[in-house]
């Protein structure tokens, strides 16, 4: 039994994908056999991932209300990084943006739920692509800043999704995809469009080579029925573990989404 704030999962890659259950200071290894039976039970707290203080209400995956209003990783730039106003010298943390926005960022095609387009830091690969599902995944372009590649995946994304739908995900595995065919299809259309925003950027934009990095996760059987489940004092989330695929664990109940219980105080048993 491990008791404290449940963190996102932390995956590590092997033949297939690894998981392991951040519960306070602790972690646990998900065998993801079909074997493990799970019990999470809560009594309503959370607390927040920023300043440590009890909250009712989880804002942004984590953060309480104060901290969601005042802290960069909680402003509309995270999820619209094409509206990054570091420039414009309203940065709500100036030092916290010159570590995770003022730094190299890879733009790339994904195939998790269909075709997607999405950025990340450099050095959150291949942790994104894992945290989204992805069963393969090419890296397109590295870039300077958070900024320029936020303005490429808006351009690609004329074309092509920039988000994953969950529900599908969680479905089954995805229709294979010859990304580099698909890379080249899409930077064929948005070439006037990615001309214009290299003039901006003169000499920031790199091309990566075409490496497509293939992924494969601890599913044993995906839900006939796609359920949410949600943690609540009065609702406890247990069942038959089948599976885990991005932040998602596949219970024989439901699904359970890690990501989006961050910061909640929780007693896990396994069995």
């Amino acid at each position: 039994m491990l008791s404290g704030t449940i963190g996102k999962l932390r995956a590590e890659v092997q033949a297939r994908v690894q998981y392991f259950f951040p519960i306070g200071d602790q972690e646990l290894l998900l065998r993801g056999d079909g074997e493990e039976y799970l019990r999470l039970t809560t009594e309503g707290q959370i607390r927040c991932q920023a300043c440590q203080r009890l909250t009712r209400k989880s804002y942004n995956q984590g953060y309480c209300y104060p901290c969601f209003t005042r802290l960069a990783a909680c402003d509309m730039c995270i999820m619209k990084p094409e509206l990054c106003h570091y420039a414009a010298g309203s940065c709500r943390e100036p030092a916290w943006g010159e570590t995770h926005c003022m730094v190299p960022h890879i733009v790339y095609l994904a195939n998790s739920s269909g075709l997607k387009v999405g950025i990340t830091r450099a050095t959150q690969v291949p942790t994104r692509w894992i945290d989204q599902g992805a069963s393969a995944a090419l890296p397109l372009f590295q870039v300077g800043s958070r900024y320029h590649s936020g303005l490429i995946e808006v351009a690609l994304a004329r074309y092509v999704a920039d988000k994953t739908q969950w529900q599908a995900l969680l479905r089954g595995e995805p229709a294979e995809l010859d990304l580099v065919a698909e890379a080249e299809r899409l930077l064929a259309l948005c070439a006037s469009e990615l001309a214009e925003i290299e003039r901006r950027f003169p000499g920031d934009r790199v091309r990566l080579p075409p490496v497509v990095q293939n992924f494969r996760y601890p599913v044993v059987r995906y839900p006939d029925k796609i359920k949410a489940l949600t943690l609540t004092p009065a609702q406890a989330i247990e069942g038959r573990l089948l599976g885990i695929k991005g932040q998602y664990l596949i219970l024989a109940e439901g699904v359970f989404n890690v990501r989006k219980h961050t910061s909640y105080v929780v007693t896990l048993e396994s069995y």
